[in-house]
C-alpha cells in the first residue's frame, strides 16, 4: 500500500470517528474533523505532510501525491 492510500485511508478513518464521537459524546470533536480538513488543505497547496513523512521513514513505499 502506498503513502497516499494510507493517508486517505488514515484521513477518512480520523473523520468518520470524529463525527461518530460528536453524536456520541460531545460535539466538541469536530474541531477534530475541522483539523484533519485543514491539514488536507495545506498538504494539497504545499506537499508537507508530517504523516506522509513519518510513513516514508517507516517504509512505506511513495506514491505520487507524497514524495
Amino acid at each position: 500500500m502506498s503513502i497516499d492510500r494510507i493517508m486517505f485511508a488514515f484521513a477518512g478513518t480520523m473523520i468518520l470517528l470524529s463525527v461518530a464521537l460528536s453524536q456520541v459524546h460531545s460535539v466538541y470533536w469536530l474541531y477534530l474533523t475541522a483539523f484533519v480538513g485543514l491539514n488536507m488543505l495545506q498538504a494539497a497547496f504545499t506537499g508537507f505532510c508530517p504523516a506522509a513523512m513519518i510513513l516514508k521513514k517507516l517504509g512505506a513505499k511513495p506514491g505520487v501525491a507524497f514524495n
